[in-house]
């Protein structure tokens, strides 16, 4: 397969790149000891049209390809993963969503502001007794004429803090199971939908993190996206698309500890030469190169299948599978290069291990992972 990168996709990577080291990098370990990311990091990215990749030119974005949107998702994790998530959960699970399924209204509505990085958009499907089980979730819209009124409690929502829009999924028919879920986009201040505490995390402890309450809120119908009970569909199309996003956040992270180790490796010194001329470290270190080159092929065969409009599931779980995995090896592995170091914050490897952990759980854990493959692979 050939991933020979146009002029304006390497633009779009390098972009990406420079950013990440100039103003990511930089600030990052700072954000996660404040848990929070200045407001103007993400006016400078928006700018920079990082919330306006997955939306098409009529409406203002750039409309990228997969492959490119992979690479820069990449590059944007190696500088700060917490940034990237925002980034990613807005681009590749709500424009990209409303830029499929919306209609012409809304499209109009949501998406020009949303590539522009005025409004941000956060994905709410899981709540706090439906995860991996997507079809038994509890919060219920009741139809109510011209709108619906929605009850229920949404958890571990990305951006969940500074969105304005928010891809909510409901049941609007409890016994129909999953086909009875149905997807509405909620906007901040809609009467009774309020955000809730924000959560207090292992790693990403910069990206903000919520709880979203509906208590008899009304919600429009011009609101539905999609149909009624076609928000399962919706939330299943995307999956691809969002694992797509964490395997090239994964790969990233992993990328940053690679680079912190060897730069490490060749300083310090033990037993009077550097660590990097020891075999064992060299090893590990061959070892986190060759995972992650592989990680990132994967990725890369997931973004061009779906480039090329062709059905992804299975390229898209193992990416996703794999590069979490190596991921938590590669920053394990870098902690222990860095020894006694890589275990306080002054040194980027503790919270690369911290923000890789969440990797192998969110978008689908590396056990949803496995099953998936298994299926594609078995028929």
């Amino acid at each position: 397969m050939n991933f020979n990168f146009t002029e304006s996709m390497a633009m779009l990577r390098d972009s990406a790149r420079e950013f990440a080291d100039k103003r990511l990098k930089p600030g990052a370990q700072e954000w996660d000891e404040r848990e929070e990311i200045p407001e103007g990091v993400y006016k400078e990215g928006a700018a920079l049209g990082f919330f306006g990749l997955s939306v098409p030119e009529a409406y203002g974005g750039l409309g990228v390809d997969p492959l490119a949107y992979a690479a820069a998702m990449e590059e944007l994790a190696r500088g700060s993963a917490s940034f990237q998530v925002c980034a990613t959960v807005h681009n590749s699970l709500v424009c990209a969503a409303i830029a499929k399924h919306g209609t012409p209204e809304q499209k109009k509505k949501f998406l020009p502001k949303m590539a522009a990085g005025e409004w941000i958009g956060a994905y709410s499907l899981s709540e706090p007794g439906s995860g991996t089980d997507a079809g038994s979730l509890s919060t219920a819209a009741v139809d109510a004429g011209d709108h619906y009124v929605v009850n229920g409690t949404k958890s571990w929502v990305t951006n969940g803090g500074f969105a304005s829009v928010f891809l909510t999924f409901v049941s609007t028919n409890k016994q129909a199971g999953s086909r009875g879920i149905t997807c509405l986009l909620v906007e901040k201040g809609m009467p009774g939908f309020s955000i809730g505490k924000k959560e207090k995390k292992m790693g990403l402890r910069a990206s903000d993190t919520r709880e979203l309450i509906f208590q008899n809120a009304k919600i429009p119908k011009s609101a539905l996206l999609g149909g009624l009970g076609g928000g399962f569909k919706i939330a299943m199309s995307q999956l691809d698309s969002g694992r797509i996003g964490i395997g090239a956040q994964a790969v990233g992270i992993a990328q940053a500890a690679l680079e912190e180790a060897v730069s490490y490796a060749k300083q310090r010194k033990q037993f009077g030469k550097k660590i990097a001329e020891f075999q064992m470290i060299q090893a590990k270190i061959a070892d986190m190169a060759t995972n992650i080159a592989a990680a990132r092929l994967l990725v890369y065969q997931a973004a061009s299948k779906l480039a090329q409009g062709e059905k992804c599931t299975l390229e898209a779980s193992m990416a996703k599978s794999f590069a979490s995995r190596i991921a938590n090896k590669a920053c394990y592995d870098a902690v222990q290069i860095h020894g006694g170091n890589g275990f306080i914050r002054e040194f980027p490897v503790e919270r690369y291990f911290r923000d890789a952990r969440v990797t192998e759980i969110y978008e689908g854990t590396t056990e949803v992972q496995s099953l998936i493959v298994a299926r594609e692979v078995l028929g």
